[in-house]
């Protein structure tokens, strides 16, 4: 049992290191060229916040597929956002949702707070619906003014990812009240993420491109232009002179950290870890089961939402379909780098070793011009080798295979 479990926590960590060295091989300097290996990095730090996020929702005994339509639509959202000056899709469901959202969490955590510091507990309510009535009045007033002048890079950053979060948590709400199984509700949310993303974006889900500088959007003959501030999210950090680090590798790296300090030293993480491995013990331990799936769900659509926000940088444009299948790259990371979807088991950084493998496996048959048929049919292979390496199958398979039997004073092969 040891030496399964050992073969099963250094497996991806061994694969990544054949993989590199199997591109080295193979194709030579086009592969380990710095330049090669930094585009890399850039492009899978944005699939990657979507898989940290996976990971979370997968410990705890969950799977979340609507990642990539929240991806899908909050690229439409941010694009949409920063290219019009006026009331628009984007704005009449963003801005309302945002304000209503963040004051109805005002709300619980002003009423939690004023019941331990006010004298009479019966002026809790009243007070605590005063002050988020308040916060909700300012926010909205916040997102007038950035209508008219414009979304700022920061006032994107701060009001996408909130979407995201409502989006998530909602997700959680239906699981763990409705109790229904999370398939079924992310299913859902799916479907209907990629249906509003196609009615906000409009005309079917046309796409929004992203303008800088002289070139811009024309919105009833004014020529509007995106901050260029928004352009350096999906830029390179100039280090010794070079421009060698992306900033989304930046995002990813935070994000990461984060969710690990979550995992293994906050309270959160271990209630994670309690629920995947048996939910029923763990609420009767003590732990709300249901605020903890309603968090970490929402914490999956905040993270799908960022990503949404650096894909609109990255590639200049927002897409209804954007996310198209992400959330199939986010589990097959998951998968690959060690957590079990049965729960309870996992690590951050099982998913960053998963999602390099994926992000080096595309660029090494993309530089071998191998068609995307046959990448996806890989790909699959590896998910399915991956799981059945995790439960312990592949190893048994192959001690029958390469295993001698004495018996009789004979040496055989067991059948």
């Amino acid at each position: 049992m040891k030496y399964q479990s050992l073969i099963r926590r250094i497996a991806p960590f061994l694969g990544l290191i054949a993989l590199f060295i199997m591109g080295g091989i193979l194709i030579g300097d086009a592969f380990l060229n710095p330049y090669n290996q930094i585009n890399v990095l850039g492009r899978i730090s944005i699939i990657a916040l979507p898989a940290i996020g996976m990971t979370l929702v997968i410990i705890s005994a969950g799977i979340d597929l609507s990642v990539g339509s929240i991806v899908s639509l909050s690229s439409v959202i941010t694009a949409m956002l920063l290219m019009q000056r006026s009331w628009t899709n984007a704005t009449s469901f963003a801005i309302p949702l945002f304000v209503c959202f963040v004051a109805i969490c005002a709300f619980f955590l002003f009423r939690k707070f004023l019941k331990n510091k006010i004298s009479d507990p019966r002026f809790a309510m009243p007070l605590a619906i005063l002050l988020a009535g308040t916060v909700g009045l300012g926010l909205f007033f916040w997102g007038y003014n950035q209508v008219s002048s414009g979304f700022s890079t920061v006032a994107v950053l701060f009001l996408v990812p909130i979407v995201g979060f409502f989006f998530g948590s909602f997700n959680g709400l239906v699981i763990a009240k409705g109790k229904v199984q999370p398939f079924i509700v992310t299913l859902g949310m799916m479907s209907a993420a990629i249906g509003l993303a196609k009615f906000i974006a409009g005309k079917g889900g046309q796409i929004h491109p992203v303008y800088y500088n002289t070139a811009g959007y024309s919105a009833e003959g004014t020529l509007f232009t995106a901050p260029q501030s928004f352009d350096l999210l999906s830029s390179k950090i100039a280090l010794f002179g070079t421009s060698l680090l992306p900033v989304p590798l930046l995002f990813f790296v935070v994000a990461a950290i984060l969710a690990h300090v979550v995992l293994t030293r906050v309270k959160f993480g271990r209630y994670l870890y309690a629920i995947g491995g048996n939910e029923e013990t763990a609420r009767l331990s003590g732990i709300n089961t249901d605020k903890v799936k309603v968090v970490v769900y929402g914490i999956s659509g905040f993270l799908s939402a960022l990503a949404g926000i650096l894909y609109c940088s990255a590639y200049t444009q927002g897409k209804s379909d954007a996310g198209l299948t992400w959330e199939l790259d986010a589990i097959a990371a998951v998968v690959i780098g060690g957590t079990s979807l049965m729960g309870g088991k996992g690590s951050v950084t099982g998913t960053v070793i998963g999602v390099l493998i994926i992000g080096y496996l595309s660029n090494i048959l993309n530089l071998m011009e191998v068609s995307s048929e046959l990448q996806d049919i890989m790909k699959g292979i590896i998910i399915v080798g991956a799981v059945l390496l995790q439960e312990g199958r592949l190893v048994k398979w192959l001690r029958k295979l390469t295993t001698f039997h004495l018996r009789d004073r004979r040496i055989y092969f067991e059948k």
